[in-house]
């Protein structure tokens, strides 16, 4: 009698939805985070020496000191999510560790957040939900929460890649003009040279950027004393991305008039200042969750995992 092939191991880090955790537990010997606790840096260390491959997320840190360990197993981070700026891509090469992300699955999500968070904060619906539930609402008067009006607006993307596209095109259906700044230019109508000049022009300016060292508080005390009084901004991209007390200054003092935030630089933890602003609009990091995008990440990560055990190309490859 032949033996059956061992399975892969597999550490899942995190609760991911129902039909993710079936199919991996039907091809991989999965431990799964039942409780969905997040896990600690000795956990992580321990699994980097135990499983075959990790199934990470953005609130598992893993440094160079993880990845370097010396008697490591794992072989592949098969990370839930596109941002990567949580795991040492350096260091995982160094190690011969292989990452891979979930791009494409939350492209469609994050926009809808991003054009959530535009319109919230242009016309004032998170005062307004408090005012009312606060039991404060006076009732209907033609200068009650005056906001702004999107149609005629300038839309200023900061990065173009996929979620900043999607952004865009979901703005041009309310009337708004999409400009945009990239690294390297796009080649597409609408091209700012320099973020200050984007940051000068734009009626809200939204964040598309990928996180780490070189993006950190690119949005600082500078660039929104460049915006407009009248100007919103956007972040759905990484928490660092803004100066989260330079923000909150701006907000208090009315050098800007208004934010939208998703993300945090120290989740879940958001600066108090913040909290106090109630010109901010601020939610709990939902940019990608819906049922239908959070099961089509699980699969894609899935997907990676399924073709690195059979010796394929890793469909999204990042290291």
């Amino acid at each position: 009698m032949t033996d059956t092939p061992k399975r892969p191991t597999l550490y899942v880090t995190r609760r991911l939805p129902e039909a993710v955790e079936a199919r991996l537990s039907a091809d991989y010997e999965v431990c799964l985070n039942t409780e969905d606790h997040p896990r600690s840096r000795a956990e992580l260390a321990e699994a980097l020496q135990s499983f075959d491959a990790i199934c990470p997320t953005i609130t598992d840190r893993i440094d160079a000191d993880l990845l370097g360990q010396p008697g490591n197993r794992a072989r592949l981070l098969a990370n839930f999510g596109a941002g990567l700026d949580h795991i040492d891509l350096v260091a995982a090469k160094a190690a011969g560790i292989a990452v891979t992300n979930t791009p494409d699955a939350l492209t469609d999500a994050t926009a809808d957040i991003a054009m959530l968070l535009i319109m919230m904060a242009c016309r004032r619906a998170g005062e307004g939900e408090r005012q009312l539930r606060a039991g404060q609402w006076p009732g209907w008067h033609p200068t009650h929460l005056l906001g702004q009006t999107l149609t005629g607006k300038v839309l200023g993307l900061v990065g173009f890649g996929r979620i900043a596209r999607a952004t865009g095109k979901r703005a041009e259906a309310f009337g708004v003009r999409v400009l945009h700044h990239s690294r390297r230019p796009s080649g597409e109508p609408g091209h700012v040279t320099t973020l200050e000049e984007l940051a000068e022009q734009a009626d809200i300016l939204s964040l598309h950027v990928p996180g780490g060292a070189e993006t950190r508080h690119l949005v600082d005390a500078d660039l929104l004393a460049r915006m407009k009084p009248t100007a919103v901004l956007v972040n759905t991209a990484r928490g660092p991305v803004v100066d989260e007390a330079a923000l909150a200054r701006a907000l208090r003092s009315g050098t800007i008039a208004a934010a939208g935030l998703d993300v945090y630089e120290r989740e879940p933890v958001v600066h108090p200042d913040l909290l106090a602003c109630e010109n901010a609009v601020l939610l709990p990091h939902l940019g990608s969750a819906t049922i239908e995008t959070r099961t089509a990440m699980g699969m894609q990560a899935a997907d990676n995992l399924d073709a690195f055990f059979a010796g394929r190309d890793l469909p999204n490859r990042a290291v």
